[in-house]
């Protein structure tokens, strides 16, 4: 029986919890599951159980949608016992809701002695209008504000005094609507032509201040409550994350807050703090938002007139010709005057090695002279954003501008954690009316993980992605033909969160296919046991069990052509499919990808390909060419940075490097953390005359051409007196020419285009192949 299980404690325990805050209930999608693994019963623990459910549903959704919608009143319909607290206490916050919406204007149109009669007549018209607006929405407010009270009086509810006063200020209100009404319609009568009863309108005037007196009162206690300082900063703390941010924000308010009150009480500060300032983070972190919220605190204390942000890019400032940048740039200062300009991946207007014709410097000494000018300083703020790395070697190649932005209005974002991640999906659904079910989050964690490769990851903006693209799975996925329950309107199920992968299930897999290479038995071997012990570390990760440093970084060692590019492809993309590389592609390299023919630029180079082959595999081919030269020579600077950048980015890469295997041991000699960190050879040996044919032959198939067996042995008798170097490639060449020497001969003999002539290889076709 459930209730005598583990799974129906940690039910009664999470309702519980949810019940001591219900506004902070948002679990709607975990709630549901509940009520699946729930059983309907009568016994009276089990029907609690439901009916707080079902009534903590309803109270989320209406604050969500701020009505009651059919859904709302589909979950209230599910509670049985309509006397529970839980219930009464949703109810009396609907009752509350339904009596804050506004029925009378704040301040009534003015009836001025200078107007005509008919302008009058109008305005005492508007009178009687807005009168009975609110004669007849009354019925409905009071009503619901008496069955608030009722509830509160039922469920002891501290509010019940303040809905009391709500109620004696809402009769007091429709008392003098009544006597305005009255007024009113005796002032119109006596309205004729320019004349009208003095009398009679200062009546209608002094009963409309006593209404407007009134509705005030009524507003301010409808929505009495703790005033925030600000309403930016209470926005940000909204936000998800950033809490470093929010601290350094805060301080930030409160000082211009200071300064402020200094100001008004006569205090003067000669060298005002600069309000320009850097923020920095990778994508998706929220520096668009931050900037905007800075702006808004700007102008809340009265230091910009305005909380308007001017947003541009290089694109919008740099011109292609002479004086067109600074007319542009200047265009957009005026624009932001008074408020915020915000120059996004601002580091763009400083290209390294740009051209004379490359104008983003001369839009920087604009921005910096408008900034320091007499006419414009103090009046606009100036936010730089960019990626961090980027925005540093910016700043600190332009002292006249990094003067600008002191190191304490320096904000750095950091990238979201995981945990932050999963919030901004939930939110991002709930917002769209959606919510996760259990295995949709763990499916959702697998695919935020799988998108974390490196800087470009777009955090915030990549999750919403994710989000979006689910909920276009969910509709695509749904059969419109049934009934659709709750379930299909709005919980996103692990099979809509699932990446779609678009590819040919009958594909072999990567290890398959490593078994049907020629030859290199060897290498299978090896190949096999090290993704067994990936996959088995995996499993273990996954149960909570310890696991075993999974270092994956190899040497291949072999002759050119014997595979070992190859083998490190179905290597890379057998990883991926354990789980373990995110991408599963190579990037193949050698030293002059590498290495730079100037000081400063091999590391910038070896970096660059590195980053390239995150969440893959990085090929170097004919790596000892890294430690060919002498002390000077900078492929040992890449040796070095390859060493650290290895350390930095662990199970999100994995290096191979192939070449002969004298100077591959040669080279890791050169560096110790290299020789440590590569623990795993694999030698690649010759490949034997009869593997060559084999490799000829299944190349041959490959394209749809036919050896005979008489053929064959003509061929594997004439490798048998070559001397090979084991290179596979020659095996693809000499295919390769008898397949041109072929179509040559099909041209000079005139043949008939049937099937057999066009894919029938003969031995005249492999006279010239071998160079006899």
């Amino acid at each position: 029986m459930l209730r005598q299980t583990d799974e129906w404690t940690a039910i009664k325990t999470k309702v519980e919890k949810w019940k001591e805050r219900p506004d902070d209930f948002t679990s709607e999608a975990e709630a549901l599951q509940m009520l699946r693994s729930l059983e309907r019963s009568e016994e009276e623990e089990v029907r609690k159980i439901y009916d707080d459910i079902y009534s903590l549903l309803a109270y989320s959704r209406f604050k969500r949608v701020s009505y009651e919608d059919e859904m709302v009143t589909t979950w209230l319909s599910q509670v049985h016992e309509e006397n529970s607290r839980l219930f009464q206490w949703v109810q009396l916050q609907m009752f509350i809701e339904k009596v804050k919406a506004p029925f009378l204007p704040k301040v009534f149109p003015q009836i001025r002695e200078t107007d005509h009669g008919s302008a009058k007549k109008k305005l005492a018209e508007d009178y009687v209008a807005i009168a009975e607006h609110f004669f007849s929405v009354y019925p409905a407010v009071e009503s619901a504000l008496q069955k608030a009270i009722d509830l509160a009086m039922k469920t002891e509810d501290e509010q019940e005094e303040k809905l009391r006063k709500w109620l004696q200020v809402l009769e007091s209100i429709e008392a003098e609507m009544h006597h305005v009404t009255k007024a009113t319609k005796a002032y119109q009568q006596s309205v004729t032509g320019i004349y009208y009863s003095a009398t009679q309108l200062n009546e209608v005037r002094t009963m409309i201040q006593r209404v407007e007196q009134l509705n005030q009162e009524w507003e301010q206690l409808l929505f009495e409550r703790k005033k925030d300082h600000s309403s930016a900063l209470s926005e940000l703390q909204q936000l998800i994350g950033l809490d470093e941010v929010k601290q350094k924000v805060k301080a930030l308010y409160r000082y211009l807050q200071y300064q402020h009150i200094r100001k008004e009480r006569g205090f003067h500060l000669q060298d005002d703090i600069s309000l320009n300032m850097v923020i920095t983070g990778n994508p998706g972190t929220g520096k668009t938002i931050l900037a905007r919220t800075l702006a808004k605190i700007y102008h809340e204390l009265g230091v910009l007139e305005k909380e308007e942000v001017i947003e541009v890019n290089r694109s919008q400032l740099v011109g292609g010709f002479v004086g067109q940048t600074e007319e542009n740039t200047m265009n957009f200062i005026q624009k932001a005057l008074g408020g915020v300009l915000f120059i996004d991946e601002a580091y763009s207007l400083k290209r390294d090695q740009s051209s004379g014709n490359d104008y983003g410097q001369t839009a920087i000494d604009t921005l910096v002279a408008a900034m320091t000018n007499k006419e414009y300083a103090g009046k606009f703020a100036v936010i730089l954003a960019g990626y961090p790395e980027e925005m540093r070697h910016f700043l600190f190649s332009n002292p006249g501008l990094r003067s600008r932005f002191p190191e304490h209005n320096h904000i750095h974002l950091r990238d979201y954690t995981k945990e932050e991640l999963l919030n901004i999906a939930e939110q991002i659904a709930l917002e769209n009316d959606f919510f996760f079910s259990e295995k949709a989050k763990v499916e959702l964690t697998r695919r935020i993980e799988n998108e974390q490769i490196d800087e470009t990851f777009g955090n915030a903006r990549t999750v919403k992605n994710i989000v979006m693209d689910a909920i276009f799975q969910k509709g695509a996925q749904t059969n419109l033909q049934q009934q659709l329950d709750y379930e299909d309107i709005a919980v996103l199920t692990e099979e809509a969160v699932q990446s779609q992968k678009h590819g040919n299930k009958e594909e072999q897999s990567p290890l398959e296919e490593l078994q049907q290479l020629i030859g290199l038995d060897n290498v299978k071997k090896e190949v096999k046991q090290l993704t067994s012990f990936v996959r088995v570390q995996r499993i273990r990760e996954q149960k909570g069990l310890p696991t075993v440093p999974i270092g994956l970084h190899s040497v291949f060692t072999g002759n050119p052509g014997t595979g070992k590019t190859t083998v490190a492809r179905l290597f890379a993309t057998a990883l991926n499919e354990i789980g373990l590389l995110k991408r599963g592609h190579v990037i193949v390299c050698g030293r002059s990808d590498l290495v730079a023919g100037y000081i400063g630029q091999t590391a910038i180079k070896t970096k660059q390909k590195i980053r390239e082959a995150l969440g893959g595999v990085l090929f170097i081919d004919e790596a000892y060419s890294l430690a060919s030269g002498g002390p000077k020579d900078f492929g040992r600077e890449a040796i070095d940075t390859l060493v650290e950048e290895m350390t930095k980015y662990n199970e999100n890469l994995v290096v191979i490097l192939a070449g002969y295997p004298d100077e591959m041991a040669h080279l890791l000699q050169q560096n110790p953390g290299l020789q440590s960190r590569f623990k795993k050879h694999i030698h690649f040996p010759d490949y034997s005359p009869n593997e060559i044919s084999e490799i000829s032959l299944q190349y041959a198939k490959k394209y749809g051409y036919d050896i005979n067996e008489s053929l064959r042995n003509q061929i594997n008798d004439k490798l048998k007196e070559l001397s090979l170097d084991g290179n596979g490639r020659f095996a693809v060449d000499i295919v390769d020419r008898a397949i041109q020497r072929h179509a040559n001969r099909m041209i000079e003999e005139g043949q008939q285009w049937e099937t057999d002539a066009l894919t029938t290889l003969k031995e005249a076709d492999f006279i010239d192949v071998f160079n006899i």
